[in-house]
């Protein structure tokens, strides 16, 4: 191989032991999406809006005067 050229050239020893370490590589994988709000939340918010609403559609109490107490 002609010198100069700017290839490298593997170099093995001839002597003693070849080791090679591979170091194991971080594996990255995709994030899992958590819920923002868990099911019994969402249950409670539902059963709360429920209320709200049928409270909202019973008639008002009527507005007459208090009986007397006695």
């Amino acid at each position: 191989m002609p010198e100069g050229t700017g290839a490298l050239r593997e170099v093995l020893p001839k002597q003693g032991q070849l080791s090679v370490e591979d170091m194991p590589a971080l594996v990255l994988c995709k994030p899992k999406i958590l819920p923002l709000k868990s099911v019994s939340l969402e249950k409670l918010e539902k059963l709360q809006k429920a209320a709200l609403d049928a409270a909202q559609a019973a008639p008002p109490p009527s507005a007459g005067p208090a009986p007397p107490r006695q």
